[in-house]
């Protein structure tokens, strides 16, 4: 059964101190400002504000969870409308700038255009501001298609012809969809994003990957550490990026 808003928002409140966690630095959030880039339904911006930023910015290409965003902080935080804003734009067009910390909690995998949001992240922040993106799975990850295709088997995704997923997706979604790009996912390997991050002109302060103590999760981190084996058991990656203080 499909989660509703409320779920998503409730949901989000137990997993923001294991997003959190899984950072070696932990941002100093208090007075800070701050902005969520994917921010969906909220939950991670109301919680940063409730631990005290001076200002958080949630940012979203999705204007339904945008809407259920305000409507819930107007409705149930109204101490937080000011300090909390809300609104449905792309990164690209969002005109505010100089924040301290730019946060992006499971969306990077559905960035296509990695490489341009990471360099808009960029130009937002204020010199020695930093960046704290998490996401997964990585699309060379055993269900790096976030089983939405329903392939069942671990790495089908890989090796199926792109034409018959969008035709099972069009089937599924009862929508025609011509390219895997049309389901969100940018396809970038783990090769890429360290590529990408290289050549971000951001220092890369922290870079781990499979951040969880879960049994399975714990497997593939072994045998990430074999030959060949890194790009297929690395599920996701959890990072730290700062922008150069002006000489």
């Amino acid at each position: 059964m499909k989660e509703t808003p409320e779920q998503i928002f409730e949901r989000g409140g137990r997993d923001n101190p294991r997003f959190w966690s899984r950072f070696s630095f932990p941002p100093v959030l208090a007075d800070a400002t701050v902005m969520d880039v994917g921010c969906a339904h909220g939950r991670l911006c109301v919680d940063m504000a409730l631990a005290g930023v001076r200002k958080v910015v949630g940012i979203d290409i999705d204007a339904d969870a945008i809407a259920f965003a305000n409507e819930n902080l107007r409705r149930n935080y109204p101490q937080l409308v000011g300090p909390v804003e809300f609104t449905c734009a792309d990164l690209r067009t969002y005109d505010g700038s100089d924040f301290d910390y730019i946060v992006s909690k499971e969306s990077g995998e559905h960035f296509l255009d990695f490489a341009g949001m990471l360099a808009e992240m960029g130009k937002r922040l204020k010199p020695g501001g930093r960046i704290y993106m998490g996401f997964g799975p990585l699309w060379n990850s055993p269900y790096g298609d976030h089983k939405m295709y329903k392939l069942v088997l671990p790495w089908a995704h890989l090796v199926v012809p792109e034409r018959i997923i969008a035709r099972r997706v069009s089937k599924l979604w009862r929508k025609p969809i011509e390219l895997i790009s049309a389901t969100g996912l940018n396809r970038l390997s783990l090769a890429d994003y360290r590529r990408i991050f290289h050549e971000s002109g951001l220092k890369m302060v922290s870079l781990a990957a499979n951040c969880s103590t879960h049994p399975l999760v714990r497997i593939c981190s072994v045998l990430r550490k074999l030959p060949f084996l890194e790009e297929y058991f690395t599920l996701g990656i959890f990072c730290i990026l700062e922008k150069p203080r002006e000489a």
